[in-house]
């Protein structure tokens, strides 16, 4: 992966116009100077170093300009018209499980000190609102292990009229926690559970507890309040697919959605294969088997989910996330900002614009509506997971931000 200077792509990513004044592609210079560096699979192989010094062209700090029609008093829209009005904030890399389909057990993260301070994290927040932001979802990593998340959460809630949620894998949650962000304006938590029996739930997630502490975290959240809680479980194929009914059973017992995710290739391991995913409509009819449902559909077009109810009447719904399958490209909404302030246009971008600069710099927030403009106008059109041409990110889930 190259990085200089605000723009990080890989090896075979399109970069913008950002070219020196010779018209030199910023690419094929550092190749030039460095020499094939990477095999196939992007590992390091070896660098040649040239002998002959070589002046690299510096890449700017921004994205592109975006075309004049993206207008400055409008809301954030994209080059292909779709209007973005949710946001998620990852305010850690760290997590405390290494589940099989995001982090590797040798996983290691960033220096705290590169994390977006709390203020940085208020100050996008603020700026977002101002550009018709509804939703923000603060993400990790495991955000629950950011030291300053009451704080995050208070501050955050109160840039303006928003959807403010929070996505945990539930391991460490606390009534008397929960009790406390629900009145600084948390409004809904989403828990990861990836399978009810320990045995299966140790080895997915590779934690030390099991899944009773964090359906004690479901059960907590719902005393707390938040009556829109959801599970979230990814099924990957030889690991937890005998787990999908029993986690629908949980949507009955708790009266809220249980969510069944198909696994994306965005493991550190880079296991992932087309094999490996476990699709919607088999998860669907694993369940119809135990539980016959009544499709719904999504709630609105930009909706990841498409829900399910009981065909019974039980209490719960059963909602499904298909983003390898059921592609839902053509009406995202959503925009990422990582950890360390880059902005992700896409889930699966290979391109992403520091902020950093910006933040540490004099530059006042007009300057960070205009910034968080251009890179939305660079979202792509749609993931391509199918195609030939997919080039799957160098990152993974935890590093992005869920």
């Amino acid at each position: 992966m190259y990085a200089r200077h605000g723009v990080t792509t890989t090896r075979n990513a399109t970069l913008p116009e950002n070219r020196s004044s010779s018209g030199s592609d910023p690419v094929r210079c550092m190749q030039f100077a460095l020499g094939p560096i990477t095999d196939r699979k992007h590992r390091l192989t070896s660098v040649h170093v040239s002998m002959t010094p070589v002046a690299l062209p510096q890449l700017e700090s921004r994205p592109p300009t975006a075309t004049p029609c993206a207008d400055d008093a409008g809301p954030l829209r994209d080059s292909h018209g779709r209007s973005i009005r949710d946001l998620r904030i990852s305010i850690t890399d760290r997590c405390n499980f290494r589940c099989t389909y995001c982090l590797e057990p040798s996983a290691r993260f960033m220096p705290r000190d590169r994390l977006l301070s709390v203020d940085d994290i208020v100050r996008i927040a603020n700026v977002a609102v101002s550009l018709s932001i509804t939703k923000i979802r603060l993400t990790g990593g495991e955000p629950t292990m950011r030291a300053e998340l009451d704080e995050i959460i208070e501050r955050v809630a109160a840039c303006g009229a928003i959807d403010l949620a929070l996505t945990t894998n539930g391991a460490t949650l606390e009534l008397a926690a929960l009790r406390r962000w629900r009145d600084a304006g948390l409004n809904r938590v989403t828990i990861s559970i990836d399978a009810v029996d320990p045995a299966a739930f140790r080895r997915i997630t590779r934690a030390t507890v099991g899944p009773d502490r964090v359906l004690a975290g479901v059960e907590a959240t719902l005393a707390a309040g938040f009556s829109d809680t959801k599970m979230n479980a990814v099924v990957v194929r030889g690991e937890n697919e005998d787990q999908v009914v029993p986690l629908a059973g949980l949507a009955r017992r708790y009266g809220i959605e249980m969510r069944f995710i198909e696994f994306m290739p965005l493991d550190d391991g880079q296991r992932w294969s087309a094999d490996s995913v476990v699709s919607a409509d088999e998860i669907v009819r694993t369940i119809q088997e135990a539980f016959p449902l009544t499709r719904l559909g999504r709630d609105e077009a930009s909706s990841t989910s498409e829900r399910y109810v009981f065909a019974d009447g039980s209490a719960g719904s059963i909602g499904i996330i298909a983003p390898v399958t059921r592609s839902f490209c053509g009406a995202c909404s959503r925009l990422r900002i990582t950890s360390e302030g880059k902005v992700r246009p896409c889930l699966f971008s290979n391109t992403e614009w520091d902020m950093r600069p910006l933040l540490v710099g004099n530059s006042d927030d007009a300057a960070l509506r205009r910034f968080l403009r251009d890179a939305t106008w660079t979202k792509q059109s749609g993931h391509h997971i199918s195609s030939e041409q997919f080039e799957r990110p160098e990152r993974s889930m935890s590093a992005i931000g869920g």
